[in-house]
This record gives structure tokens, C-alpha cells and sequence, in this order.
């Protein structure tokens, strides 16, 4: 009988699904290939960032099931600022930067939007982000006439497949996203405010904890994170889509849930969602 390390003991899910993939590396002809890897990797970093703005939501005892419609909205808000076919930018940098600081501040606000329903105005998380999941998509199909927009600037269309010191650009987007979460989730005061109101909220509030404050900041973190998955995906299909991500939402929660992060909050690690 193997005797697994005690954290490994308590994760059997992730020790299951790493089993699976070294049968499938052993089995499957090419999967340990550099093209099927690299394949992986492209989808892996996307679910990374998404899922890492959904564990600190999850963590709080909330859950946030808008992420796919704020990835559709901002993928359409990005196409129509950076898509030479509306020329509101003259040169490709100005688009971009433009394009990619609209998703991002627009991912925020959607999420502040949803922060201030549950902590302002005490309504239930799965109500609220269900609604404003069905708002939101509704919004970008109502935008775009359900059309993908087209002709994007070759400097977004490319970046996915650039490498800077033989790693490809969206895979530093996803180690700086999970190292700021890792350390704003272990380091400060405002992840310790996060498990306390996951694990009892009463006696937070009670303690001095800002609980509004730390919903609301959860909910924008996780509109921050869809925003910029949003920016990977548009650049890797080289459109600016209205149902963008609409398939991902499970695989998005699921990977929260199996890395063992409780859904009813105060208990889960960052690292075991990325594993």
C-alpha cells in the first residue's frame, strides 16, 4: 500500500486526477507531446486565472456564477474598441492598451456590482450573480446582434504565442495573477478578513472584521480575474465573441471545489486549486 504524504491524504481527488493523466501519458500516443502540452497549457492558464478569483469568493461562502457572462461582455466591449473595423484607434498599441484597460475596469465594475447586492443589499449570492449572469449575457448578445466582431490588432492576435525567456506570454499572466492572490490571500490583513467571514460570519463582524468590505472586494477580484481571461480567450480565437466562455462555468467551479476549497467558505488553498 502506498503511504501518501498526510496534505496529499487529504486531497485524494488531485492524487486521482495526476494518476489519470500519467496513464493517459503512458497510453495515449503524443500526449506527452511538446504540441499536446503546450495545447494543455493554453487551456490550463485561462481556468487558472478564473478559478483563482473564484476560490476567494468561495472562500467568503458566496459563489459567483457570472464569470462566463463578464468573459462574453468584455470580449465584446474589447473587439469593438481594438476591431479596425470601427478605426476608433489610429495605431495598434493605442488599441490595445485602450481595449485591455476597458475589459479589465469593466470586469471590476460588474464584479463591484454584484459585491454590493450580497453585502449591501443582503441578497443571496447565487441569486444575485445568477441573475446578473443571465443580464450580462443577455447584454452581450444584445450588443453585437449575437455577431462575433472581427479584425483584431496582430499585437493581441499574437500575443498568446510570443515567448519571453522561452515561456509564451499568457503563462506569465497566469503565475503573476495566482502569486498576487497567493500573497493578498496569506500575507495580508484583507485574506485574513476572508476566511474569518467564511468561517463565521457573526463572530467576524463581531471581531471588527469590514465584512461588506471583504465581500465586495472578493466579488471585484473575481470580475478582475473573468476580465482577464477574457483578454487570453479573445486573443486566442481573434474575436471578440458574445458567448465567449459560456461552456467553462462547471469546469470553473469544479476545479475550486475538487482542489478542496469548502462551499461553505473559511476553509481552501489557492495552491490546491491551481493543482
Amino acid at each position: 500500500m502506498i503511504n501518501l504524504p498526510k496534505h496529499l491524504r487529504a486531497h485524494p481527488v488531485v492524487v486521482v486526477c495526476a494518476g489519470y493523466y500519467l496513464l493517459m501519458a503512458l497510453l495515449v500516443p503524443g500526449f506527452f507531446g511538446v504540441n499536446n502540452s503546450w495545447n494543455l497549457i493554453y487551456n490550463y492558464i485561462p481556468l487558472l486565472i478564473l478559478a483563482t478569483g473564484q476560490t476567494f469568493v468561495i472562500l467568503t461562502a458566496g459563489i459567483d456564477l457570472s464569470v462566463t457572462s463578464i468573459i462574453a461582455v468584455t470580449s465584446v466591449l474589447g473587439g469593438y474598441m481594438m476591431s479596425a473595423d470601427f478605426g476608433f484607434f489610429d495605431n495598434e498599441p493605442a488599441a490595445v492598451l485602450a481595449g485591455i484597460s476597458a475589459m479589465l475596469m469593466v470586469g471590476a465594475f460588474m464584479g463591484m456590482i454584484n459585491g454590493i447586492s450580497v453585502a449591501k443589499l443582503r441578497m443571496p449570492a447565487f441569486m444575485v450573480t445568477l441573475t446578473t449572469m443571465m443580464f450580462f449575457s443577455g447584454l452581450a448578445i444584445w450588443l453585437t446582434r449575437s455577431q462575433s466582431i472581427y479584425n483584431l490588432p496582430d499585437l493581441l492576435v499574437d500575443a498568446p504565442y510570443r515567448n519571453i525567456l522561452g515561456l509564451p506570454i499568457p503563462v506569465y499572466m497566469g503565475l503573476l495573477v495566482f502569486l498576487l492572490a497567493f500573497y493578498l490571500l496569506n500575507k495580508t490583513i484583507i485574506g485574513e478578513w476572508i476566511y474569518a467571514t467564511g468561517t463565521n460570519i457573526k463572530t467576524s463582524w463581531i471581531s471588527g472584521v469590514n465584512i461588506p468590505l471583504t465581500i465586495v472586494v472578493v466579488y471585484v477580484i473575481s470580475g478582475v480575474c473573468a476580465s482577464m481571461s477574457s483578454v487570453i480567450y479573445t486573443a486566442r480565437l481573434e474575436t471578440g465573441s458574445p458567448v465567449m466562455g459560456q461552456n467553462i462555468l462547471l469546469d470553473v467551479i469544479g476545479a475550486v471545489i475538487i482542489g478542496g476549497t469548502s462551499l461553505f467558505g473559511g476553509k481552501g488553498k489557492l495552491q490546491w486549486t491551481a493543482a
